[in-house]
């Protein structure tokens, strides 16, 4: 079996434009939640979110596509992280050899561009109609790395990501390809998805207090926090990284999913999807439980959520591994979590570090883990698993390893 690396980071989140940036907030357990600045809240349920801070993109010259796509924020999230991550990595992508899997969100028209087209006389603007299209980071990165080896896209709300980083594993060992493009963007910050979630009581609701609102496993949490961003990995196998010269950030050991079968909006009480998730993932990384040194939780703060996920880890992990969960600090980014917090998982393992969640004053009875609240924790391990869990009912575990 192809053994697969990764060689390239990048992020963009609630925390940091970058990968050094974001690590060193979740490290030194930093607040990315605030009132929302996009637009005026005035009048919703909830008035905060995880929002990405401004930023202006250099003039880049593109298809008149990829023009629409980087004037939407998922568009600009997407160049910058990416652009980061093959930097990174030195690697060339424009090769037949190089493929893209992107987790993406569903397309999502605003408020304003719902308004514009009922009434608008003239024939649609195809540009920018593709420019919302759940695939429009695919063709935006297509285009800026040349990458030849085929691409697809995955919709599976917050498993999104983290089933295209297990694609871009699955892709390399079967020698499709020899590297892979691989992660997640969505944007969440918008009056229709705040309004869509308040309306389904699946966010927190303390407007007074937003710093506080977004609290793992503990016994006050009262839903999530929404936010927005991107996470993207190259991937490459061993040998060919190697032979090239590149510096080896860790490997990418395994990757297992599963499907709960149960309510669209809850997950099974005894966590049975999220169990069969994480072991698929060991037997995948040829690992046992007691090699896994973190867990980098999905971790919502949702009642149902972190309870159905305590009883996963208890019964793929045990009790006795450190869980964090850095949704804490930068809400949840829904399709781009999984790819995100597996690049915080892998910087883990390479700084000794691991996260802590924010706001755990008091552990919930039913969450009883062995938690990291409030501060980092200087641990040097060898193996970290990041989970992420889908609205809907699909789940995904990555395992990442420390390069030997």
């Amino acid at each position: 079996m192809r053994d697969v690396v990764i060689t390239g980071i990048g992020m963009v989140t609630p925390l940091g434009l970058n990968v050094s940036q974001t690590w060193n907030s979740l490290i030194e357990g930093k607040n990315g939640i605030h009132r929302i600045q996009r637009f005026d809240p005035a009048g919703y349920p909830v008035r905060f979110a995880a929002e990405v801070p401004d930023f202006a993109l250099e003039d880049i010259s593109v298809s008149p596509l990829a023009t629409k796509i980087l004037q939407q924020l998922k568009g600009k999230f997407t160049y910058r992280a990416v652009r980061e991550a093959i930097q990174m990595s030195g690697i060339t992508t424009k090769s037949t050899r190089v493929g893209i899997c992107v987790g993406s969100e569903a397309a999502r028209p605003s408020l304003d561009h719902l308004a514009e087209q009922l009434n608008v006389q003239a024939p649609p603007d195809l540009d920018e109609m593709r420019s919302m299209a759940p695939s429009a980071p695919i063709d935006l990165i297509e285009e800026v790395s040349g990458a030849l080896g085929g691409s697809s896209v995955i919709s599976t709300a917050c498993t999104s990501s983290s089933q295209a980083v297990g694609e871009g594993l699955y892709r390399i060992r079967r020698g499709e390809v020899d590297a892979m493009i691989v992660g997640g963007v969505d944007v969440l910050v918008d009056p229709l998805m705040v309004m869509g979630f308040s309306l389904l009581g699946a966010l927190s609701t303390r407007n007074e207090a937003p710093e506080n609102a977004s609290r793992p496993f503990d016994l006050e949490r009262d839903g999530f926090v929404l936010g927005e961003g991107a996470g993207f990995l190259i991937l490459e196998e061993q040998e060919m990284a190697k032979l090239r010269g590149a510096d080896i950030l860790g490997k990418l050991s395994g990757f297992g999913c599963s499907s709960n079968a149960y309510r669209i909006t809850d997950s099974p009480p005894d966590g049975r999807g999220a169990a069969q998730s994480m072991m698929a993932a060991l037997r995948d990384a040829r690992l046992t439980p007691e090699q896994i040194g973190y867990i980098n939780a999905h971790g919502t703060s949702t009642k149902m959520n972190d309870t159905s996920e305590t009883r996963g880890i208890i019964k793929a992990i045990g009790k006795d591994t450190p869980v964090s969960s850095t949704k804490s600090m930068m809400g949840h980014l829904v399709a781009a979590c999984g790819a995100v917090e597996t690049i915080v998982s892998l910087q883990a393992i390479r700084n000794g570090v691991l996260p802590p969640t924010r706001n755990l004053e008091s552990i919930d009875p039913d969450c009883s883990l062995h938690h990291i609240p409030h501060h980092a924790r200087e641990v040097k391990i060898d193996h970290a698993i990041s989970n992420a869990f889908g609205f809907g009912g699909s789940n995904g575990t990555v395992v990442v390893s420390k390069w030997q």
